[in-house]
């Protein structure tokens, strides 16, 4: 027997606490009867179901895309606006399975995104205790000042939330223009927080670029195309979801 959320996170449909969220929002029937309690168990005999769509698993598979400018990181469009989504991409180049964005980018921010039907590979990556680095390229209105961007590398308070410290550095600046180009390293991932810990300092970003998700980039990929990641990314990504960042550096 297993958790109802963990077996549709097997199955590829979403992350685990996603499926919560939809277990608790009266998407999912067990043997044609919606359940809404988390601690429900399910045998393999048992008929799941996410509205209306019978679960069942599928090979895992694993993504990376250079995600343009323009779409959004997420399996539907919650506004019903019919914007293109990034899942698009790889639909539209054969990819069957129901594969899902490893956390998010702004519909503005371009880069590394990370794809899969993997919900607990999903989940691990993106819980905050491993603490998986995502390197960033903004490009801020203003050429802030070393002394100025301290307070990025001793945590933001960002409305409600403090961030962990950052790494950053200035990269290039642009006097001509009044910006500055910033490498940001995190390893949260907290609505808006990368655009939000510039504004807190008085810099708002102008563009946002994902450069790095841990070791992956998207060196040699055009914006809207993507690779399967290689056997022994993966393995990494798994091991240093579980062990934390040091494990690259064994």
């Amino acid at each position: 027997m297993e958790r109802l959320q963990k077996v549709i996170a097997q199955a590829g449909i979403t992350s685990r606490r996603k499926a919560e969220q939809m277990i608790v929002d009266g998407r999912v029937r067990v043997n044609g009867k919606v359940v809404k309690e988390l601690g429900t168990k399910v045998s393999s005999k048992d008929v799941v179901s996410v509205d209306e769509v019978k679960v069942e698993s599928e090979e895992k598979v694993y993504f990376v895309i250079n995600k343009p400018s323009g779409c959004l990181s997420a399996n539907r469009d919650e506004e019903g606006k019919d914007r293109t989504l990034v899942i698009d991409y790889l639909k539209n180049a054969g990819v069957k399975e129901r594969i899902f964005p490893v956390g998010r980018l702004d519909y503005d921010t371009t880069g590394v995104l990370l794809l899969t039907n993997d919900g607990d590979f999903a989940n691990s990556l993106m819980h905050p205790r491993y603490e998986v680095n995502k390197t960033y390229l903004a490009r801020v209105k203003g050429i802030p000042q070393k002394h100025e961007l301290t307070p990025l590398k001793k945590g933001v308070d960002i409305g409600g939330f403090k961030t962990a410290p950052a790494k950053v550095k200035v990269v290039r600046v642009d006097k001509k223009h009044n910006s500055a180009l910033i490498e940001l390293v995190i390893h949260e991932g907290k609505y808006h927080q990368v655009k939000r810990m510039f504004e807190s300092i008085g810099y708002p970003v102008k563009k946002l670029r994902r450069d790095r998700y841990a070791f992956i980039d998207v060196q040699g990929i055009t914006p809207g195309d993507f690779r399967p990641l290689k056997p022994h990314e993966v393995k990494q990504l798994v091991h240093l979801s579980t062990h934390g960042p040091d494990y690259l550096n064994r």
